[in-house]
């Protein structure tokens, strides 16, 4: 017991001595907190503020394995919707999508307006030209550029029909750079277990990062169903062209039909009996002709009803109030404490050195 109670008793003199070194250079504390506030705020204060809006969307989902292999596996947290439908895009495969160029792309040409109303262009203008920086970082991103002038070829420009001339298959360094900026504003989740789609965007501005919400959502939607939807819609056309070619053969038919027996209506004649009777034959077939294919085309039409997905919005996108970043206060704060552990291991180690020798 007495080992034991000079153990603690040694154990309680280290950490009074540790405290009492540490006091004695409190000073030298006031003067790296004081730096190290100082240039923490001139740091962080001109960071620019940015803003996140999210909306949250439930999609239709199909109900021929309700109740089966699909649902027990839901109940433990898998997903496998994929494998029992026809569909080769289920949910999971949704945050994918937001990873294809052709779909960024497809975003540059949102109108988007600035919550001042300083700024009223498409999102490809606005990601190009008007995102704030921090001005101390701007002479070291411009030595970074000029070097990496020195060390790559001439940036070739982008050859597209979209926004900025932008394409989604062949883009230049800098167009690449600012589609990759876009995509780390721009996050998609799904729950495994009730499928709910998480849309978030990321922005400067409050007033674009909603509208952005809200027209990635859309974008979003409008993918599904035309991938839901594109061999039935191509069905609808072809029936469609099929009906109206059946028609005017119907229409010439019945004009032929029609201007025969005005020519012949007082003959009794058995070849002007035989020639009616043939194109009156003709006449029939187009119409039951027309008939088929005008049932043939509603059908489809329905199927292009059904096979069309409806998703229910959960959350709306809405304008945010206050910014989401960056913490100023939290980096202040966790500066402060990294300088006080690396001030306080310095003491420890100048202390130590010095009994040492």
């Amino acid at each position: 017991m007495s080992m034991e109670a000079n153990n603690n008793e040694r154990k309680i003199i280290d950490l009074y001595k540790v405290f009492r070194t540490l006091w004695a250079k409190r000073s030298l504390f006031y003067k790296v907190w004081v730096c190290t506030f100082v240039l923490s705020c001139i740091w962080i204060l001109p960071q620019p503020r940015f803003y996140i809006s999210e909306v949250k969307l439930a999609p239709e989902m199909s109900g021929e394995d309700v109740g089966g292999l699909s649902s027990i596996a839901s109940s433990f947290g898998f997903n496998i919707g994929g494998l029992g439908g026809q569909d080769a895009i289920y949910p999971e495969l949704y945050p994918d999508l937001f990873e294809s160029p052709e779909f960024i792309v497809g975003l540059y040409g949102v109108k988007v307006t600035t919550k001042d109303g300083a700024v009223s262009t498409n999102y490809f203008d606005y990601m190009k030209k008007h995102q704030k920086q921090n001005w101390l970082t701007s002479p070291f991103r411009k030595a970074m550029k000029a070097v990496k002038s020195l060390f790559e070829d001439e940036d070739e420009a982008s050859a597209g029909n979209g926004p900025g001339g932008v394409s989604a298959f062949r883009m230049s360094r800098k167009d690449y750079a600012l589609m990759k900026g876009v995509m780390e504003n721009i996050t998609c989740a799904v729950d495994k277990k009730t499928s709910v789609i998480t849309i978030s965007v990321k922005d400067q501005d409050p007033l674009i990062s909603a509208t952005m919400a809200d027209s990635v959502k859309s974008h979003l939607q409008d993918f599904i169903i035309r991938y839901r939807t594109s061999k039935v819609a191509e069905d609808v056309v072809h029936y469609q062209e099929m009906r109206d070619s059946a028609e005017h053969e119907f229409d010439v038919s019945m004009d032929a039909y029609s201007r025969f027996c005005d020519a012949h209506k007082n003959t009794i004649l058995q070849s002007y009996q035989s020639e009616r009777d043939k194109l009156e034959n003709d006449l029939l077939l187009k119409q039951n002709s027309l008939t088929a294919l005008e049932t043939q085309l509603q059908a489809t039409k329905v199927k292009l009803q059904q096979k069309t997905p409806a998703f229910t919005t959960l959350k709306s996108a809405i304008v945010p109030v206050k910014p989401d970043g960056p913490k100023r206060m939290l980096f202040v704060m966790a500066m402060l404490i990294l300088a006080s552990a690396a001030t306080a291991a310095y003491v420890l180690r100048e202390n130590t050195h010095n009994e040492t020798a």
